[in-house]
């Protein structure tokens, strides 16, 4: 009699096929009739979209590392709103104005909350100093700084939008079921 096992027809250790991640999430989201979104946070994205309506016509079309390591595909808008959630809080250190921290850390904090993930964060290494740079002339620094915060202001700008969209298809998701 001729005996083939599963594992040799595809070349798998009946194991890894145990191991094998499923697609799931480690956040349970909180109030998906939508009205925590509505009252709080979409109120508040929209007023910081709205402060950033003059950034488009200087953004570059380059897409974020970030946006690629991390969307908002089916099963994966939890995941994707944690992570861009805690980005938003980088952005509190750009001190744009006092209003426009209180919407970021709004959507940040609120996001968070009604996410309710139980994640591990991993510790960082400190950066390494390395070897001194040489410096650059006041004029060329002016520049740069500049041209990082544009950059910064649009990848925002693009995460913000990217946020309220996943928000959205949570709601339109959890009203189709």
């Amino acid at each position: 009699m001729f005996h083939v096992s599963f594992r040799y027809i595809f070349g798998i250790p009946p194991l890894i096929l145990v191991l094998l991640p499923v697609a799931s999430s480690d956040c349970d989201i909180e109030g998906k009739d939508g009205k925590e979104y509505q009252n709080v946070l979409m109120i508040s994205i929209d007023e910081l979209l709205d402060s950033m309506i003059e950034i488009d016509s200087n953004c570059l079309n380059n897409e974020s590392n970030f946006f690629k390591k991390h969307s908002c595909d089916d099963n994966k808008e939890p995941m994707f709103l944690y992570r861009a959630a805690r980005k938003l809080k980088q952005f509190l250190k750009m001190n744009i104005s006092e209003d426009f921290n209180l919407h970021l850390s709004r959507v940040s904090q609120g996001t968070l909350k009604l996410l309710n993930c139980t994640i591990k964060v991993k510790g960082r290494k400190p950066p390494s100093l390395g070897e001194a740079q040489p410096t650059k002339n006041l004029e060329e620094n002016k520049s740069l700084k500049e041209h990082k915060k544009q950059n910064d202001l649009c990848f925002l700008k693009i995460l913000l939008q990217k946020i309220k969209t996943c928000w959205n298809k949570i709601l339109r998701d959890a009203k189709e079921h």
